[in-house]
């Protein structure tokens, strides 16, 4: 066996590699690059599962970040337990082949309860007061209070919401070094999330000088990892799971179906919240895809015609198209929304903002049924953002229980570039590097070859 390091560096693509990431750029140069040819939905749970699994999302069940769990009528995004996806593991397959072999699984999605020897990812505390403490949740457990007490508490804040910055992807960088060191696995998987944040806020251009700043930050990480690796004999795999593309706008699928009767709504003290068991369509929005899931003998080819009649959508999937695309699993909606490239869908349903849910100006990506870039800024039209963010943590500090509303919920023209569709030019999609070239084949790399490639580093040579 030889030592392999995997680094999932999240929205890397050929068109960002350049000046500003020379360390990716110089392990492309002394091993070889290839196009990733990604899955629907080109998003975090459904790739990573595909990459992990070797297997389409019709098989391993991760059908996007989250779908209707229709037993429950409830709809959730981000579950953690690896018990949801389907299929052979990674490591399973290298412990299969040689019993030897161990695997430090850091930050990857859906990593509780699955079977690497050692695993880290993000697990915020809730007390019952309503606080969000920052956390992490560790396998086996010492490591928890290890790394705490060598890197602090877990920056949750910095890994998602409008304070997201380098400095989370730097915190899981340093946690597999310390692994590593001390648990010396054959396979090291190291998911560094930084690109993931300017490029939604600001578009993938990389003459932009905040895209810059942020390329040059994350490849000096990534330099540090490679480097350690590398000195001790390591294999390294550079993969990110898709490209961010620019957008002009979001398509607000759930209003549509709202306004054609489809859609069920509760009012709680003023506020709507959609009502997902009694509605007869609504939409689950991720990104550049949606579920819309049909119920109560409502007709698959109605819906079909208004929503392909949305300005917005460029193609909706029946049966015979999740087919195609290898989406034909039973959590899947229906019908699967695909927006045109240069729009992404929001899962708002309110046609007054006074009346939206509590949380959609909130971060709060466990009970909003829908992916929410908006959750990367703040408001524009608090004057004062810095003194309005203290205020409410203070009063928090207080004992009051305060809602962070800082999340902008009106101009979606805010997010400049979405994903969850193929590129339509390899230079803007994801990617794999080697520090094997021999290792690579000729041509694009599919991600369900991925497992196999890895496998491959592990066990040749």
């Amino acid at each position: 066996m030889r030592e392999t390091v995997v680094l999932l560096v999240v929205g890397l693509t050929p068109r960002l590699l350049g000046p500003h990431t020379p360390k990716l750029a110089a392990l492309a140069a002394r091993g070889a690059m290839r196009p990733l040819t990604t899955v629907l939905p080109a998003v975090t749970c459904t790739v990573q599962s595909t990459l992990l699994t070797g297997l389409l999302p019709r098989d391993h069940g991760a059908v996007a970040n989250g779908w209707y769990f229709r037993d429950l009528a409830e709809v959730w995004l981000w579950r953690q337990s690896n018990r949801l996806i389907a299929g052979e593991k990674l490591w399973e397959a290298a412990r299969r082949r040689d019993p030897r072999s161990t695997t430090a699984n850091m930050f990857w999605w859906y990593n509780m309860y699955g079977t690497p020897d050692v695993s880290a990812t993000p697990r915020p505390m809730y007390p019952a007061d309503g606080r969000k403490i920052p956390d992490h949740y560790a396998e086996p457990p010492d490591l928890h209070d290890e790394l705490d007490r060598a890197l602090g508490p877990f920056p949750l804040f910095k890994f998602w919401g409008p304070a997201a910055d380098i400095d989370s992807s730097r915190w899981i960088a340093r946690a597999t070094q310390h692994v590593r060191r001390t648990r010396r696995p054959t396979l090291t998987l190291c998911y560094l999330p930084h690109l993931d944040y300017g490029l939604q806020k600001y578009g993938p251009d990389p003459t932009d000088p905040r895209v810059a700043a942020d390329l040059a930050q994350i490849d000096t990480l990534c330099g540090e990892l490679i480097d350690e690796a590398e000195r001790d004999g390591a294999a390294v795999i550079v993969v990110s799971e898709y490209g961010i593309v620019p957008v002009r706008d979001a398509v607000p699928i759930n209003r549509v179906l709202r306004e054609a009767g489809l859609l069920r709504l509760r009012v709680e003290m003023g506020r709507e919240l959609l009502d997902p068991g009694a509605s007869r369509a609504f939409a689950l929005a991720d990104h550049q895809l949606a579920h819309v899931y049909l119920q109560h003998g409502t007709d698959p080819g109605t819906v079909r015609r208004l929503l392909e009649g949305v300005d917005g959508i460029g193609a909706v999937l029946d049966e015979a198209g999740k087919r195609e695309v290898g989406l034909d699993h039973p959590r899947s909606g229906e019908l699967v929304a695909l927006a045109r490239p240069d729009r992404w869908f929001s899962y708002y349903w309110w046609l007054d903002d006074a009346r939206a849910p509590d949380y959609a100006p909130t971060v709060d990506i466990h009970r909003k049924p829908g992916y929410d870039p908006m959750e990367l800024f703040v408001d524009p039209a608090i004057r004062w953002p810095k003194l309005a963010i203290g205020w409410r943590l203070a009063k928090r500090k207080l004992g009051f229980r305060t809602l962070l509303d800082v999340i902008p919920i009106r101009d979606t023209t805010l997010v400049k570039g979405s994903h969850g569709l193929p590129t339509t030019d390899a230079a803007d999609g994801p990617l794999v590097i080697s520090s094997e070239a021999a290792l690579l084949p000729e041509g694009a790399v599919p991600a369900t070859a991925f497992k196999q490639l890895v496998l491959d580093h592990l066990f040749t040579g």
